[in-house]
């Protein structure tokens, strides 16, 4: 095999329908468009969705839902990840070298999942009731 003789297959490449070339190519005139209307013309078709005056489906149905702005900027942590982690003081700075949330978060919330074992300084997250408890159990304190 050489590369010049190389070739697509059959079928994957269609051939393009060369408009306007004389009665005989069956796509003269009127270029298959047929006579007048609103399809015959340039840029005539009705925009994406149009149902012909109706009114369209994505008006019909109701809005659904509501995506809250904080939400993207906000994170939470579990006592088990702080309790895995190799600090003594957790802050927002050392959840995020740790890859525990991501780097855009601007406020973190520790809730009470799993149990902590050993005592670390909570230092500008918010805590959980729960947590709280169980930093507090464990030795360690939550500066706000």
């Amino acid at each position: 095999m050489y590369l010049n003789t190389i070739q697509s297959a059959y079928g994957s490449r269609k051939v393009r329908k060369r408009v306007g070339r004389g009665i005989g190519s069956t796509l003269g005139k009127t270029c298959g468009r047929g006579h007048k209307g609103q399809k015959s013309r340039s840029g005539g078709m009705p925009k994406v969705g149009f149902e012909g005056g109706q009114m369209p489906l994505q008006r019909r149905l109701p809005k659904v839902g509501f995506t809250s702005r904080v939400k993207k900027y906000s994170s939470q942590v579990t006592l088990f990840e702080i309790g895995s982690l190799s600090v003594d003081v957790v802050d927002l700075k050392a959840l995020v070298d740790a890859n525990l949330v991501p780097m855009f978060s601007k406020t973190v919330k520790v809730i009470q999942s799993g149990e902590i074992s050993k005592s670390v300084t909570i230092k500008g997250l918010k805590v959980t009731a729960g947590a709280r408890v169980s930093i507090e159990a464990a030795g360690g304190k939550v500066e706000v």
